[in-house]
C-alpha cells in the first residue's frame, strides 16, 4: 500500500483514482499530478514503482496545498469569516447554509434533526 501525503491509498484501485483519496485531490488535479509525474493514470497502484510513487510524492508536496494544511487553511478562512463578522461568517455561526439556499423546509444536513415546537420552548 502506498503512503502519500499521510494517506494510505488503496492497492487495487487505478492510481488516478487512488490520489482522490488524499483531501484536496480531485479528478481533474489527479490526472495533472499524473501527467507532471510521467505516470499512466490506468496503472493500479500495487504495480508502481517506488520511482513513480516518489516522482508523485514529489509533484504533490511541491505544488499542491493537501490534507492537514488545507484543512487547517479552510478552517482559518471559515473562523476569519466569523471574526470580521460578515454575513457569511454569521451564518457559519448559526449552523445554517452559507450559500443562499432556503431554510424553511430542507436544511436539514445543517441544521440537524428537527426539534419539536415542546422542545425548543424549555
Amino acid at each position: 500500500m502506498a503512503r502519500i501525503s499521510g494517506v494510505d491509498i488503496p492497492r487495487n484501485k487505478r492510481i488516478e483514482v487512488a490520489l482522490t483519496y488524499i483531501y484536496g485531490i480531485g479528478p481533474a488535479i489527479s490526472k495533472l499530478i499524473l501527467d507532471e509525474a510521467n505516470v499512466a493514470g490506468d496503472t493500479r497502484v500495487h504495480e508502481l514503482t517506488d520511482a513513480e510513487v516518489a516522482r508523485i510524492r514529489q509533484v504533490i508536496t511541491a505544488r499542491h496545498t493537501v490534507e492537514g494544511d488545507l484543512r487547517k487553511e479552510v478552517a482559518m478562512s471559515i473562523k476569519r469569516l466569523m471574526d470580521l463578522n460578515s454575513y457569511r461568517g454569521l451564518r457559519h455561526r448559526r449552523h445554517l447554509p452559507v450559500r443562499g439556499q432556503r431554510t424553511h423546509t430542507n436544511a436539514r444536513t445543517r441544521k440537524g434533526p428537527r426539534r419539536t415546537a415542546t422542545a425548543k420552548k424549555r
